[in-house]
């Protein structure tokens, strides 16, 4: 069984999870761009297709990328913190991802990656994971501070819509430069 297949059958939160797990990830040792994020919604799990959603086009909006190139695991490879869907908080939202999934997965799954020569930190969990504790939308506004090998981004869900459109640096400066450099790592 090679390993992608080890890691998308994983049980380990099999009973703390409200469905049976299912690692949702899309990579391959040729990726040479990794999407770090939080972790599956539920329309994601369902489909088993990371992104897959309304958040997903909005990424995809701000790196002015097709779904072909986007879910191209040679060119990128998409690892959330946490591989399955965690569940809904009671008053709403999703859960955090398991901080178990990480601790067993994730740097297995980067030693696996060694292509990758820019990984885009999308949401807080992800950057607090590999940059430590701090502020997601400060981060991203900073983000020459984290290049060349990290480049911080809000998780691109509806709720930072209304950010997005109180803070124009973030289109006039942050997306274009986003693009030129996911464009020179992959070669368009």
């Amino acid at each position: 069984m090679g390993f992608l297949k080890t890691v998308r059958s994983c049980t380990a939160c099999a009973g703390k999870l409200p469905f049976a797990p299912r690692p949702v990830i899309n990579f391959s040792p040729k990726a040479r761009l990794l999407i770090a994020g939080q972790a599956p919604g539920t329309r994601v799990h369902e489909t088993g297709i990371p992104f897959n959603d309304a958040s997903g086009e909005r990424l995809r909006s701000w790196l002015d990328m097709d779904r072909d190139l986007f879910y191209d695991k040679d060119q990128i490879a998409i690892v959330p913190m946490g591989l399955c869907y965690p569940g809904v908080l009671p008053k709403g939202g999703d859960r955090p991802p398991p901080p178990e999934c990480a601790a067993l997965w994730r740097e297995r799954i980067l030693s696996f990656l060694p292509n990758i020569q820019m990984t885009l930190l999308v949401g807080s969990y992800s950057q607090n994971y590999t940059l430590g504790k701090g502020k997601v939308y400060e981060r991203t506004l900073n983000f020459e501070n984290y290049l060349p090998d990290y480049f911080p981004l809000p998780h691109p869900s509806w709720r930072t819509g209304a950010w997005e459109r109180a803070t124009p640096e973030f289109q006039d400066r942050v997306i274009p430069a986003l693009r030129r450099r996911v464009d020179k790592i992959l070669g368009r």
